[in-house]
């Protein structure tokens, strides 16, 4: 999936770097010559322009994203980034950063705006709406950045459907603490068995999440019988 980011701050770069993690392209659209440090970023392509006018969104190809990501400090800006990718380029998803709470009415549909967030895990958890299922998403840091709040939607061919919650071969430092599954949380006991499309809800630290990752994509033994 394509991702442009216009505004490469400290946000801008956060969320590049989480969802680069995910293995999607990404491009920072940056304004500012100071903030403008592809190094900093390297995984990412840049452009050195400003994502409010037209002609910049042209040459970045903006047509060709899945979502746009307006990360400003900025909130005007991020309004203008939105509307106008979404009316002039039809990107299908906007995710835009609120800086002012008194701006928040102004962020919805009719400035092209399709989540409005305020931090950078809930930005990433906005645009995991336009990301493929099977992605382990950052919702919220707890105690003070030493354990993560992440989710992950089930996706229909993983081998962990049809298996029990006993079989999921959790890391140290880490838990399942709830599924949702049709709208109804459900508190997972070891004999409960998964289902395509349920919502799994981690606490983990950040080191135990690579290890999440790879013991729901790395499933792969029978179940029990």
């Amino acid at each position: 999936m394509r991702v442009a980011i216009a505004g490469a701050g400290k946000v801008g770069r956060s969320v590049a770097r989480e969802l680069l993690d995910y293995g999607h392209k990404i491009l920072l659209i940056e304004r500012e010559r100071t903030n403008f440090e592809p190094p900093a970023v390297p995984g990412a392509d840049w452009l050195n322009a400003d994502a409010c006018e037209l002609d910049t969104l042209e040459e970045a190809g903006i047509q060709t994203c899945d979502v746009m990501v307006a990360a400003t400090g900025d909130d005007k800006a991020n309004l203008v980034v939105g509307l106008l990718t979404k009316t002039e380029f039809g990107v299908p998803r906007v995710v835009a950063r609120i800086n002012d709470i008194r701006n928040q009415w102004l962020f919805g549909q009719a400035w092209g705006v399709d989540v409005a967030v305020s931090t950078p895990g809930a930005m990433v958890a906005g645009i995991e709406g336009a990301i493929d299922i099977g992605h382990l998403v950052r919702l919220m840091g707890l105690r003070g950045g030493h354990a993560d709040l992440t989710k992950l939607t089930l996706p229909q061919d993983n081998p962990l459907v049809g298996r029990r919650v006993a079989d999921l071969d959790m890391p140290p430092n880490a838990a399942l603490v709830t599924v949702v599954r049709s709208g109804t949380v459900l508190l997972p006991t070891p004999e409960d068995v998964l289902e395509a499309g349920d919502e799994m809800l981690f606490v983990a630290n950040s080191a135990a999440e690579l290890a999440i990752r790879a013991a729901i994509h790395g499933a792969g033994a029978s179940p029990d019988q």
